[in-house]
């Protein structure tokens, strides 16, 4: 049975985003996607906003410095990508990144 790591999410961007350009010219561009979703809690409607961290090299990086701001909409096909590293009290923390592989600007 093969597996599949795919996601796809759509929303704000909370910040402008974080551009890394790398020798070579390479570019890596770092987004805070927000994405709401309503739910009831205790008998009332409310919206409850997720972060997610997006990362985009390349092409799609280039398109991230020059179309996207704080507030753009976005629509991001990836997969995810789990790290972990050490923080300063020694102890081990988990992240889970979205590694877009497609991306479209503004709503469709």
């Amino acid at each position: 049975m093969n597996s599949v790591n795919k996601v796809q999410i759509a929303g704000n961007l909370g910040r402008d985003p974080e551009i890394r350009e790398f020798q070579g010219g390479n570019k890596l561009a770092r987004l805070a996607v927000a994405t709401n979703e309503e739910v009831f809690l205790n008998g009332e409607k409310k919206t409850v906003t997720s972060w997610h961290n997006v990362t985009v090299w390349g092409k799609l990086a280039e398109k991230a410095e020059s179309d996207l701001k704080k507030g753009s909409f976005v629509s991001i096909d990836g997969k995810l990508r789990n790290n972990n590293y050490t923080d300063k009290e020694g102890k081990k923390q988990y992240v889970v990144d979205i590694v877009g592989t497609e991306m479209s600007i503004g709503r469709e």
